[in-house]
């Protein structure tokens, strides 16, 4: 099961980690690593007295902290103090002692000691306890947790601050997504800062702009094709009662119903590979598959120049690679559709020109007006002489599945159709 935390509490928990990690950082792992640090300070700490020493013991001022022992090659003398820093004996403290400067631990203590070789043959040693380290370690805590402890709550004040403030985003935000789909959906929030979730505001916008444009490209979809496919079945029905009636011949009503069915069977072929496109997406093969277009194009021609046999038809090949990225059934649903929409408007040409991997497509019929030219690729917009239909829709969209584009341009006579 799944823990349900909102961001706040989520940011808060960070914070307090953050605080604990520190806490641990300055109470334990500092201290620890500083003790280089402290041990030098204290070895400083022995040798200023030791620079002032007196030679006789019993008239100095001897700092309580701090006991010393004096060393002749015959006598060991030691301060008055050396039994409450250490229950060691002078002799057994030098046992311990071999070097200038150290430390060495007794009874679970830890003792610092300084050493210097007096003019008069004397050496003089200064020990203290670890009670001087631990003053040092305490004053450090009590300078710095005050600062840590005030930096924390700033940061967890201003973090709190924000993480309110970029909670009331996400809700305006999810509020936009749960109304993408009705009309309590509000475009335009103020957000001050510009910053990631603007950005995502603004793509949540435009998402149901797209959205809308779907919608309404599908409604009108739906009412031309239940448009398109109706002429055709009632022209059918009223050929077959007229049959059944006598009121029309059985062999050229049959003729009509023939041409009706053959019309109603491609725009069905039509829709079922305008539906087929979408999922051409997610099959990587059909897109990235490559065919040889020189063939395509020759097939293509081959078909229609039954339906246009007075037409003049040409194919140039001026590229060496004639490879295109797609597959044969894409191409071949690309190039049928525009020599379809083709052979209604050419009067004497139609050629097709392959040069700079550039497909042109060229007929010498009627230019096309600027209006057609922005919305010759919508479905059932009517073209020249109020043509309509998926065929161009089908060309662009296919196009786009292979990142290529196609651009309309009327020349001083005809018209020519650009793949690039």
């Amino acid at each position: 099961m799944k823990l349900k935390h909102n961001l706040s509490k989520q940011l808060l928990t960070i914070v307090i980690l953050i605080f604990i990690i520190i806490y641990v950082g300055v109470a334990i792992i500092l201290p620890k690593s500083l003790i280089p640090l402290y041990e030098k300070t204290i070895y400083s700490y022995l040798k200023n007295p030791l620079d002032v020493a007196s030679e006789d013991i019993n008239e100095r001022k001897i700092n309580s902290n701090i006991a010393y022992i004096y060393v002749s090659e015959k006598t060991v003398y030691s301060s008055a103090n050396l039994n409450i820093i250490t229950s060691l004996e002078s002799k057994q403290i030098l046992e311990k002692i071999n070097k200038r400067q150290g430390k060495f631990s007794s009874e679970n203590k830890t003792y610092y000691y300084n050493t210097k070789e007096a003019s008069n043959g004397y050496k003089i040693i200064a020990i203290t306890d670890d009670t001087y380290l631990k003053i040092i370690r305490e004053e450090l805590l009590e300078a710095l947790f005050p600062i840590l402890f005030s930096t924390l709550s700033l940061i967890l004040i201003i973090v709190a601050a924000w993480s309110r403030m970029i909670a009331e985003k996400i809700e305006k935000l999810k509020e936009k997504v749960d109304n993408l789909d009705n009309e309590k959906f509000k475009e335009k929030y103020e957000f001050k800062t510009d910053d990631e979730l603007r950005v995502l505001s603004k793509a949540i916008d435009e998402m149901k702009v797209n959205l809308q444009k779907d919608e309404e490209y599908k409604n009108q979809m739906y009412q031309n094709i239940s448009h398109d496919f109706k002429t055709p079945l009632t022209v059918i029905k009223s050929y077959i009662e007229a049959i059944e009636d006598g009121v029309e011949n059985e062999k050229d009503g049959l003729k009509i119903i023939k041409q009706e069915i053959q019309k109603l069977e491609k725009k069905v072929h039509s829709l079922l590979y305008l539906n087929k496109l979408t999922y051409y997406k997610d099959m990587k093969e059909s897109i990235s598959g490559k065919i040889n277009i020189t063939d395509i194009l020759e097939e293509s021609v081959k078909k229609f120049k039954m339906t246009r046999p007075d037409i003049k038809w040409e194919i140039n090949i001026l590229d060496k690679k004639t490879t295109f990225k797609g597959s044969k059934d894409m191409w071949e649903q690309t190039v049928d559709n525009i020599l379809n929409n083709f052979i209604r408007y050419a009067e004497k040409v139609i050629k097709i020109t392959v040069k700079n991997h550039r497909i042109t497509f060229y007929n010498d019929g009627p230019n096309v007006d600027n209006k057609t030219i922005n919305e010759l690729f919508t479905p059932y917009k009517k073209g020249i002489k109020g043509q309509t239909g998926l065929g161009m829709s089908i060309v662009q969209r296919t196009l786009e599945l292979l990142n290529l584009s196609i651009s309309v341009k009327n020349e001083k006579k005809g018209v020519s159709f650009i793949i690039k």
